[in-house]
């Protein structure tokens, strides 16, 4: 199964944008997009996440210590651990999920 994270990009401007692009057994792979200024406040997953910038910048701040992650830059995190993004630029960020985790819990995320 091929699919794309660079296909049919739409920025809103009032709110963050969640996609689940792929789901496999053992992950899900969801599309973040965020436009310049917009956040997802502090929040944790209760599995460990990957997070991996495509495009532009994003400042991750992991328990109060802030990381500006560019194209190109990946972080992991274990479960329960606090975060919040904040994009520096027009974004677009593949999010990994256990499978165990559930995509509709990020966008009660994005929606807070």
């Amino acid at each position: 199964m091929i699919k794309s994270f660079s296909e049919n990009i739409e920025y809103h401007d009032e709110r963050v944008s969640t996609k689940v692009i792929l789901e496999t057994s053992f992950s899900k792979e969801i599309r973040i997009l965020m436009k310049q200024g917009q956040i997802m406040k502090e929040h944790q997953a209760p599995f460990p996440i990957i997070v991996h910038v495509l495009e532009g910048a994003i400042d991750f701040g992991v328990q109060g210590e802030l990381h500006l992650l560019i194209k190109g830059d990946i972080i992991s995190l274990p479960g329960k651990v606090t975060h919040d993004l904040k994009a520096k630029q027009d974004s677009v960020i593949r999010l990994t999920l256990s499978k165990m985790d559930d995509s509709e819990r990020v966008e009660r995320v994005v929606q807070s």
